[in-house]
């Protein structure tokens, strides 16, 4: 039986306002594909948060995992 390879992303802290959950900033850069111009693209996901002393504005590492909410998927593991 072979094991699914989750997901995974880093991101910023944006909020913790929310109970077990953070919600995380991921950055990513596009190339326009007829201007060649760099641009930046900004999701938002919807993480569980287990562990403790995570703050606002930390880097964090979060993978894929079964749906936990309505909006969660993600789970983090580590903080950088």
């Amino acid at each position: 039986m072979t094991d699914k390879i989750k997901r995974q992303f880093t991101g910023i802290v944006a909020s913790l306002a929310m109970q077990n959950t953070a919600v995380v900033k991921v950055d990513r850069v596009k190339i326009h594909p007829r201007y060649k111009k760099r641009y930046t693209v900004s999701k938002k996901y919807h993480c569980d948060c287990r562990i403790e002393g995570i703050k606002v504005g930390d880097r964090v590492v979060f993978e894929e995992t079964r749906p936990l909410s309505k909006t969660k998927r993600w789970r983090i593991i580590n903080i950088l």
